[in-house]
C-alpha cells in the first residue's frame, strides 16, 4: 500500500489519542480499501468513537500517522470532510421541521442548488422508505424511522465513504433488520462504510473486516469467518448448573473440548463438536440444569482475547 494507491481510502499508523493522562486510542494500524465495510468491534470504553472522530476530522490526532484520501486531516480538514458522510451516534436532527425540509437545508450546506437539493432527496426517501412521510414532522416519527432519516441526510451529498457510529443503538430488532438492509444496498451501490458497534451480530452481517478493540488497542484484525476460524472453535457447549459459583464445576469438565471459559451465570466448552462434548459431560455424571449447542461467535473471540464480555 501507499498514500497515493487509490484503493486505500483510510489508513493509521500508530494512531493515538490522549485527553490529559488518559489514553483513549492507544497506536492503532488499520486499513480500510474503497467499497469495503470496515468495523470497529468493541464495548463501550475501547476507544471506536474516539477513532471515528478523529477520522471524520472533528478531533485531531495526538499522535502516530492518519490518512484519509491520501490526505492529512490536520491540514486537509475541510476537503476530507466534504467527500463523507457521517452518521453521529445520536440523531441531530431538527424535530421541528418535516423529514424532507432536514434534507433540503443539509444539502443546501454543501452547495448544492435548490433543484438538486430536491432531486436527490426525492431519490434518498425512496431509499429510506420514508416518501410517505416526506411532509411529516420528524418529531413523532419512530426511532428506527429517525435513524434512517439520518443515514439518508448524510448521504445528500454523495460522500465516498459513511462514517458510522453504533448506528443500531436503541433500535427494536425489526427496526435493526430494516436497517441493515438499506446499508447492505449502500455497500453494494459502491459507498464505502466504516462503522463502530458492540453487537456481534450486527458486525457478522455489516462488516467485511474488523478491528476487535480493547483499552484503546486493536487486539486482533480480519474478517468476522477468519477471526472466529483463528481463536474461537467450531461449535459452544454452554452449561448452566443451580449455583451462584459456576467455578465450582469447572473440574467437573476439565478436558472436555479444547478450552473451557467459567463464567458468572454460565460455563462454556469451546469443541469442534458441541453435542459430541455435551455426551463426555453427561458421561462423567455432570447433570447442568440447561445445556445448549450452539455456533461461536464473535463474542467468543472477543471473550478469548480480552477474558470479558462485549457487554461488559
Amino acid at each position: 500500500m501507499t498514500r497515493a494507491d487509490p484503493d486505500f481510502l483510510l489508513h493509521a499508523i500508530g494512531l493515538t489519542k490522549t485527553f490529559g493522562d488518559f489514553t483513549a486510542v492507544d497506536g492503532i494500524d488499520f486499513t480500510v480499501q474503497r467499497g469495503e465495510s470496515f468495523g470497529f468491534l468493541g464495548p463501550n470504553g475501547a476507544g471506536k468513537s474516539s477513532t471515528m472522530k478523529m477520522v471524520g476530522c472533528v478531533s485531531r490526532a495526538t499522535g502516530g500517522v492518519l490518512r484519509v484520501f491520501g490526505q492529512d486531516p490536520a491540514t486537509h480538514g475541510p476537503q476530507i470532510r466534504a467527500r463523507l458522510g457521517v452518521v453521529p451516534q445520536k440523531d441531530t436532527l431538527d424535530e421541528e421541521l418535516t423529514v424532507e425540509e432536514n434534507l433540503w437545508i443539509y444539502g443546501r450546506y454543501f452547495g448544492l442548488s435548490k433543484r438538486e437539493v430536491r432531486s436527490r432527496a426525492t431519490e434518498l426517501l425512496d431509499f429510506a422508505q420514508l416518501t410517505d412521510r416526506a411532509t411529516t414532522r420528524v418529531e413523532p416519527l419512530s426511532g428506527g424511522m429517525k435513524r434512517r432519516l439520518t443515514i439518508a441526510r448524510s448521504l445528500i451529498s454523495r460522500p465516498e465513504i459513511l462514517l458510522l457510529d453504533e448506528p443500531t443503538t436503541g433500535l427494536d430488532p425489526q427496526a435493526r433488520h430494516v436497517l441493515w438492509d438499506r446499508l447492505f444496498r449502500l455497500k453494494r451501490s459502491g459507498v464505502t462504510l466504516v462503522l463502530t458497534t458492540h453487537y456481534m451480530y450486527e458486525a457478522e452481517q455489516l462488516c467485511d473486516r474488523l478491528g476487535v478493540m480493547d483499552h484503546g488497542k486493536i487486539v486482533a484484525q480480519g474478517s468476522p469467518r477468519s477471526l472466529i476460524a483463528q481463536y474461537a472453535t467450531k461449535e459452544v457447549l454452554e452449561l448452566r448448573f443451580d449455583t451462584d459459583d459456576h467455578a465450582q464445576h469447572g473440574a467437573a469438565i476439565a478436558g472436555i473440548g479444547e478450552r473451557v471459559e467459567v463464567l458468572p451465570d454460565r460455563l462454556l466448552v469451546y469443541a469442534e463438536d458441541g453435542d459430541a462434548a455435551a455426551a463426555e459431560a453427561h458421561e462423567r455424571g455432570v447433570r447442568p440444569m440447561s445445556s445448549l449447542v450452539r455456533r461461536s461467535t464473535l463474542e467468543d473471540v472477543f471473550l478469548h482475547l480480552t477474558g470479558r464480555r462485549l457487554i461488559d
